[in-house]
């Protein structure tokens, strides 16, 4: 008997320094997002009204039948393929596997370069690309003094411009986590493929890339879920504009709950953008399982 009641206490004593930690996490995590959800199936509006009512799923229905929600879906899916899915990724990648062979200045000077970026500000960062991309920006200068065709991008093709600029602010996490990752092949296996004649491709793609394929699904699942979140950036760069035409999910929440006063369906809206966060990183966890 004393056995069995010392072997209950353990698992409670061992999990006795862990209790800050979860309190703290359902205090700031789990408790808002329960308050969330709970908002999102009420008509609370920030102002004009006394009390909110119950209104069930009338705030996701609504959503499912505007033009523009679905609009925001769209550009959401598009922003996050273009600027984390294959532009963070792809080119994290190669600046990882190009930094592996410079020399040392060469990559000291890059990562510098692309770190900074990194660390700027997003509001910052969104400032520093609106004057690249904007009319009078450095862009159309560069286009101009080689006699190139310019035009007004973030009017043009403004989706396009915030996932460039996306991808240039968040490409260093990619190349930082691929750098190490590629530091982890043993030399041994490369210079044996080296010897059998493969080239540089050919190592690439039946070597370094199966062995570093679970790093490669950490850092999509990492990259997807900060790019379904970005808001400062496209809103210094265009505020979703024009009309519509960049306005991804979070900013049309904002619209919706600060802009026009509608905190329950502004409210679903994110909770609906949780689900889809919540979905990729269900994908991206059964993939890695199944790579174990």
């Amino acid at each position: 008997m004393k056995v069995g009641r010392g072997g209950a206490r353990r698992p409670l004593t061992r999990a006795l320094p862990l209790a800050p930690s979860l309190v703290l996490l359902l205090l700031f995590l789990a408790g808002p997002i329960a308050y969330c959800a709970y908002i999102a199936f009420t008509d609370l509006q920030l102002t004009g009204q006394a009390h909110s009512s119950f209104v069930g799923f009338d705030n996701f229905t609504a959503a499912f039948k505007d033009d523009a929600f679905l609009n925001a879906v769209w550009l959401t899916l598009v922003f996050t393929v273009l600027s984390s899915l294959i532009g963070q990724n792809t080119l994290g990648l190669a600046l990882a596997a190009l930094m592996q062979r410079a020399s040392k200045p060469v990559r000291t000077v890059t990562g510098a370069v692309v770190i900074c970026a990194w660390v700027l500000p997003e509001v910052v960062a969104g400032f520093l690309l609106y004057a690249f991309f904007r009319r009078e920006g450095t862009l159309n200068a560069i286009l101009d003094w080689l006699h190139l065709p310019t035009q007004n991008w973030l009017f043009t093709l403004p989706i396009l411009a915030v996932s460039f600029a996306n991808v240039w602010r968040g490409t260093a996490f990619s190349m930082l986590v691929y750098s190490a990752a590629l530091g982890e092949i043993p030399k041994e296996i490369t210079e044996a493929a080296e010897m059998d004649g493969a080239g540089g491709w050919r190592r690439m793609w039946h070597i370094t890339l199966p062995m570093i394929r679970r790093s490669i699904g950490t850092n999509l699942m990492l990259n997807t879920l900060q790019t379904l979140s970005v808001f400062g950036l496209i809103w210094v760069m265009t505020r979703g504009g024009p009309g519509n035409r960049s306005q991804t999910l979070p900013l049309f929440m904002y619209e919706q709950a600060f802009q026009k006063s509608m905190i329950g369906y502004g409210t679903a809206v994110a909770l609906l953008l949780l689900v889809v966060g919540s979905l990729f990183s269900l994908v991206y966890m059964r993939l890695l399982r199944s790579e174990a």
